[in-house]
């Protein structure tokens, strides 16, 4: 695209628990059907992302502005932002396209967003947050413990690249890179997350998600997508039928 019509850069947003690196394999298809730039950041806490000293999503948001600022620096004045996040990154997604930001955003798609959140689900997240770093003797087991806390077990193998920027080794022993403590960031306010941005937003789920139902979302008064036969992980499950929710925007 010229400078007249600027260009379309997508930002792809993980889920808790994953790394940008989630992402990887829709670098072909990005390949072949999307015409701007594309970045995949690691949200705060997460892989090479430093820890916070409290989450909340908006912490999550800025420190992802403060990341792209060389990017936001060279975009074009016609140029334009589409959001895509999984999960906890839906989320922060909806936090950076808020009127506040002034960033330039065209539209916000959130995929998988747990929209209703009961007492022992927050109560759950707040142990988690609470324990202290668990340490493995060896990679696989470390490998296999990032695959159930991101919620990637049976899509992704132990040893497969994506995994590599979600662990760390340190003395000889591995770990998890995530922070703990991120698992504390709480309920979001959909409602007024939404009431906060004046950009288009669809929120897609997979049909096999139990995480939310299409009822919840639909109850927050924005276009609704649902994806037959996909899980909560449907950006990974099936690239290319997350990808086409952007058809609107290529």
């Amino acid at each position: 695209m010229g400078d007249e019509t600027g260009t379309r850069h997508l930002l792809l947003l993980h889920g808790m628990g994953a790394t940008g690196e989630v992402w990887l394999p829709w670098a072909p298809l990005l390949e072949r059907h999307w015409a701007g730039r594309w970045l995949a950041p690691d949200l705060a806490g997460h892989g090479w992302s430093p820890p916070l000293p409290g989450y909340s999503f908006d912490g999550l948001a800025q420190r992802v502005v403060e990341g792209l600022g060389p990017v936001t620096e060279r975009l074009g004045p016609h140029d334009r932002l589409v959001l895509l996040g999984h999960s906890l990154g839906g989320v922060v997604a909806l936090a950076l396209a808020a009127r506040s930001r002034r960033l330039p955003v065209d539209a916000v798609v959130g995929l998988g967003i747990k929209a209703v959140w009961s007492p022992a689900d927050l109560e759950k997240a707040q142990e988690l947050a609470a324990r202290p770093v668990t340490w493995f003797a060896t990679r696989d087991e470390a490998a296999r413990r990032y695959l159930r806390v991101s919620g990637l077990t049976g899509l992704f193998a132990p040893d497969h690249p994506v995994v590599e920027a979600g662990l760390r080794r340190e003395d000889g022993r591995w770990r998890l890179a995530m922070d703990p403590a991120a698992f504390a960031v709480g309920e979001p306010r959909l409602p007024a997350l939404l009431g906060a941005t004046d950009v288009p937003v669809l929120l897609a789920r997979g049909e096999q998600d139990p995480m939310v139902t299409d009822a919840q979302l639909k109850e927050l008064g924005v276009p609704v997508a649902t994806l037959p036969g996909l899980g909560h992980n449907a950006h990974v499950e099936d690239p290319a039928a997350v990808l086409a929710l952007l058809d609107a925007y290529l």
